[in-house]
């Protein structure tokens, strides 16, 4: 099978908003090109991702995140046994994962306590099940899940998300995941100055027209701009954790809608800022993930004449075609969803066709890539 690479390029454009926070509050920024620039976190936009997987794929070929692992172990052998007390299902999942060495059981005032995780441990939901029922079979053979069958269970049936987003486990490192999706942190195509804005609420019972004054006051900090954001996803990595041609296209179809349609959602009360891409381009390679970013390391500066979606849309376009004739890549698809003529333009790079089309077009090519029909 040959190399089969996924390239996403997205030109996105929000409103003031401050999608992703530092640890002051402020909107993350960059320094690139030598000027400031608005920033999205890589983890942040794959959080987003992860969360639209769940409207997309079906629960059983997803996963959990979570410290609280004894408590989702033991709900879910208490589904397998309802005749078990919580108590006692909670006892058997401790016990479990001290078994694995994950977690420690622990006791509080002579009751088993739910365990936690030392860090957030992913797990599929097909594991969790898989664990569950070998725990109460070995409760009823008499004897105790070791941990070399813990981590059998743990290291089959991956999730789609583990797949494409890895998995990194400290204390069992032979059970990590190697992700098969990268996500490069957001950048504006522009240079942006973070703005702040000054609010006022007035409390609801205050009624006396002499008693003035605000019940209370703030700040909010934030910025808008237009973000180029770049993905890329190795299928063949995807393909040999998953296993199987037809989960394999499945999930690439799901994480290119999920990508597209996704925004992480810090302040979206306050700022609305739920937009859909400018344009989304995707290029199937057979050589190596390229980023674009190189567009844009001279700031886009709107004029009079053109706008900065305009302007960032040719910049991309040059940008692509430049580097692939300097290294002779030549994408084996390529496809472009783009809104009005502000990014015709980047119909130079493939046909222009709905999302749906595009996410159709690509799922085919993996199809056939991988031996499967159309």
């Amino acid at each position: 099978m040959n190399r089969i690479i996924i390239d996403v390029y997205v030109l996105q454009t929000v409103p003031p908003s401050n999608l992703n926070r530092d640890d002051t509050g402020s909107p993350k920024t960059a320094v690139y090109g030598g000027v400031r620039r608005a920033r999205v976190s890589s983890q942040a936009w794959k959080r987003a991702v992860r969360l639209a997987f769940a409207e997309l794929l079906d629960s059983s070929v997803l996963g959990e995140r979570t410290k609280r692992v004894g408590e989702s172990l033991a709900a879910r052998i208490r589904t397998l046994d309802p005749s078990l007390s919580n108590e006692d299902a909670s006892a058997l999942a401790a016990e479990v994962f001290a078994a694995s060495g994950l977690a420690k059981a622990e006791k509080k005032k002579g009751e088993a306590k739910d365990v936690e995780s030392g860090y957030l441990l992913f797990l599929s939901h097909r594991q969790l099940d898989n664990i569950a029922a070998a725990a109460l079979e070995s409760k009823r053979a008499g004897t105790a899940l070791d941990k070399k069958r813990f981590k059998e269970l743990a290291n089959t049936e991956h999730s789609v998300d583990i797949a494409m987003f890895g998995r990194m486990v400290a204390d069992m490192a032979d059970i990590n995941v190697d992700a098969a999706c990268q996500v490069a942190h957001a950048i504006s195509v522009h240079a942006v100055d973070n703005e702040f804005d000054y609010f006022t609420a007035v409390d609801d019972r205050k009624k006396d027209a002499a008693e003035t004054g605000a019940g209370m006051i703030g700040t909010i900090e934030f910025n808008s701009s237009t973000l180029y954001r770049y993905a890329t996803v190795n299928v063949n990595a995807l393909h040999e954790t998953l296993g199987d041609a037809a989960a394999t296209r499945a999930a690439v179809e799901a994480f290119l809608i999920a990508f597209a349609r996704s925004v992480p959602t810090g302040k979206q009360n306050t700022f609305a800022h739920r937009t859909l891409p400018d344009a989304v381009v995707v290029r199937v390679r057979d050589t190596q993930p390229i980023n674009m970013v190189g567009a844009f390391e001279s700031a886009i500066q709107e004029t009079e004449s053109a706008g900065r979606v305009k302007l960032a849309a040719a910049a991309l376009t040059d940008h692509v075609l430049a580097v692939e004739s300097a290294y002779g890549e030549r994408p084996v698809g390529s496809w472009v969803t783009q809104v009005g003529e502000q990014t015709a333009v980047l119909t130079d790079l493939g046909k222009a066709v709905t999302l749906g089309e595009l996410v159709t077009g690509v799922g085919e090519q993996i199809a056939s890539a991988l031996g499967q029909p159309a």
